[in-house]
């Protein structure tokens, strides 16, 4: 499987072999569909809560006699059908939305995401990334001489670089990933995957364990 391989100018300088077992990985569109839910989910943090009869202050007093007034009956001026009562079936900061995903389904879905980026065009492979000053505008430029432009991209960095993540926190449509963090959640966010040489033998060293 071959792809064109470009440099920060945005110039074709040839073509590059990928690894199949990589990059040709059969999609399994259900399995990739379970294992972005469950990530989603996982990130969700739960901060959304009211509060139900029992947390609603006041109401301890029954506020009217039982019979004998013509008004319905009520225990509690905090029932959720009196104004400022308690909320029913709302959401709680209790609630746990975590899922288990096996190991190996994620990592199988990751391989699928980057399967899926090669068979829609969407990969782009550079020669090597190296900006000549930690700046915005630097990395910025890069991106505009290649075919992804001003679409969505993922950087993917072969190790944590630092001055990679700060030129390019401030490009809206761009993120930065290490390789060995990659999750198919961002993989399928960003509609291209931006690589080097270096970070494919990366790739092969962190998911082609011999």
């Amino acid at each position: 499987m071959k792809v064109d391989t470009y440099n920060q100018q945005g110039e074709k300088t040839g073509q590059a072999e990928l690894p199949e077992e990589i990059f040709g990985v059969k999609i399994n569109a259900d399995l990739m569909h379970q294992v972005v839910v469950s990530q989603a989910a996982n990130r969700r943090q739960g901060n959304a809560h009211s509060k139900d009869r029992s947390e609603v202050s006041g109401g301890g007093k029954k506020p009217w006699r039982q019979k004998g007034t013509g008004r319905a009956r009520a225990g509690s001026s905090r029932s959720p059908i009196w104004k400022g009562g308690g909320v029913t079936f709302g959401p709680t900061n209790e609630r746990v939305y975590k899922k288990v995903i096996l190991q190996k389904m994620r990592q199988k879905a990751i391989l699928m995401a980057l399967s899926g980026k090669v068979q829609s065009q969407f990969l782009i492979l550079l020669d090597e990334l190296k900006i000549p000053a930690v700046k915005t505008k630097e990395i910025n430029k890069i991106l505009q001489n290649l075919p992804c432009k001003k679409q969505t991209v993922l950087i993917a960095s072969p190790s944590y670089n630092t001055e990679l993540i700060r030129a390019a926190r401030n490009i809206p449509q761009a993120g930065v990933a290490v390789i060995k963090d990659f999750n198919a959640l961002d993989l399928l966010s960003a509609k291209y995957l931006l690589i080097t040489q270096e970070g494919i033998e990366v790739l092969q060293k962190t998911f082609l364990k011999v």
